[in-house]
């Protein structure tokens, strides 16, 4: 029977869970009434009756009886003698309801409904796999490597849905073979050259939210709130949290008994350092919370600038600027404000000792601002940096810093 050729396309139907009866019938009634419109004009008199579970199908074909020789349209008269041939008792007037094989159509037009049928089926697929992507941006999936190339990772979903991690969305020290597991959070579905692509991050600030409400319960309940989330993925992060509940110290639920909570968070971020601290609408004290291990003495606020400057005693400039300046620009990024840290002498005043500001005749403006960026305000403090620190932290070229470590040398010879 012609009709078997079918039956594989049909079964590929029913493995669709996720489209409804009615899409699936509304679909395979519309192929087949294209390949009848082609091949007779209309379809406005056919019946076609659909058997998904079976994977078969009718099509009957509705017409007029008409005097022999009155015979228009063969499509939609059939004289009265062929309608005899059916069955005896028919007359002219009435209407003959005859089944038409699939193979009346040819071969030709029964490979192009099949072809027909297929891509509408994929079709059906690729807009269900869309649409159910486009309900988790946000959530964190999992997902098994399937090819590694330099600029992304294709990963499998447990469905064989293709998921796509970029590098660029990867930890700098994340490292992934064929068969590993992976777990991202989807940012970004879209349609490409008519196929979902389906994008996963792991440096996202929402993949380290989405890890929190896993670990902390009192997150995921509402009882604990994350105001901000900031992080150099695989470095450092930042994140800002309140408990609307005196009772529950957000902080100390979030990190766990003995870090217990926030150490699975670090292990899947490849010991990024996380630092949880407590929100709170003081300006002044949140920026003392984000500098944080660091000790503040006192702290100028810009508003209107939203710059703030921080005095700090000289033995703690170090740890508010943090391993390459990571400390002080994630907390500049939490506040929302430009921090630049100062040297606070507890009130004792170096007399030997110069402000940068000095050099300006020797030494451009922009690189006495890249100085103070990383706390140095007096050429003391500069020298008191190793050569390898000063290129490190303020990011200067090498030979600018010979020559700025010369002239405040000089300066006190």
């Amino acid at each position: 029977m012609e009709n078997l050729n079918l039956i594989d396309t049909f079964s590929e139907f029913k493995e669709l869970k996720n489209i409804d009866r009615a899409t699936m019938m509304t679909v395979l009634e519309d192929v087949f009434r294209n390949l009848l419109l082609k091949k007779f004009g209309t379809d406005e008199n056919f019946d076609i009756i659909i058997n998904i579970d079976k994977g078969d199908f009718e099509i009957w074909r509705n017409r007029e009886v008409v005097e022999d020789n009155a015979l228009e349209d063969p499509n939609l008269q059939i004289s009265l003698k062929e309608a005899k041939k059916i069955d005896e008792d028919y007359e002219v007037g009435e209407e003959v309801t005859d089944e038409v094989k699939l193979l009346d159509f040819g071969r030709r037009a029964i490979l192009a409904l099949r072809q027909n049928l297929t891509n509408r089926i994929l079709d059906l697929e690729k807009n269900n796999i869309y649409a159910k992507y486009k309900d988790k941006i946000g959530d964190i999936v999992t997902g098994e490597v399937y090819q590694v190339w330099k600029k992304e990772i294709l990963t499998l979903d447990d469905e064989g849905n293709e998921l796509i991690l970029p590098k660029t969305e990867q930890i700098p020290s994340d490292y992934f073979r064929k068969g590993d597991t992976i777990r991202a959070v989807v940012v970004r579905v879209e349609m490409k050259n008519n196929n979902p692509l389906i994008i996963l991050s792991r440096t996202s600030p929402v993949f380290l939210e989405r890890l929190f409400e896993l670990e902390v319960p009192e997150i995921f309940d509402g009882l604990i709130t994350i105001k901000k989330i900031v992080r150099i993925p695989g470095e450092r992060a930042k994140v800002a949290v309140e408990s609307y509940d005196d009772r529950i110290d957000p902080v100390g639920a979030c990190v766990g008994m003995k870090g217990s909570r926030i150490h699975g968070i670090v292990r899947e971020l490849r010991n990024e350092n996380i630092d949880v601290i407590n929100f709170t609408n003081n300006t002044q004290l949140f920026i003392q919370r984000a500098l944080s291990p660091a000790k503040i003495i006192s702290i100028k606020l810009n508003e209107k600038g939203k710059r703030a400057d921080v005095y700090l005693l000289p033995e703690e400039v170090s740890l508010a600027i943090g391993k390459g300046g990571l400390n002080i620009k994630l907390a500049s990024q939490l506040t929302g404000y430009e921090i630049d840290v100062y040297r606070e002498t507890a009130g004792v005043e170096d007399d030997e000792d110069v402000s940068i500001d000095e050099f300006a005749d020797e030494i451009e403006g922009w690189v006495i601002d890249a100085l103070k960026a990383v706390g140095c305000d007096t050429a003391k403090s500069v020298l008191e940096l190793s050569r390898e620190d000063l290129i490190k932290r303020t990011d200067l070229e090498e030979e600018t810093v010979d020559d700025i470590i010369r002239i405040f040398k000089s300066e006190f010879e």
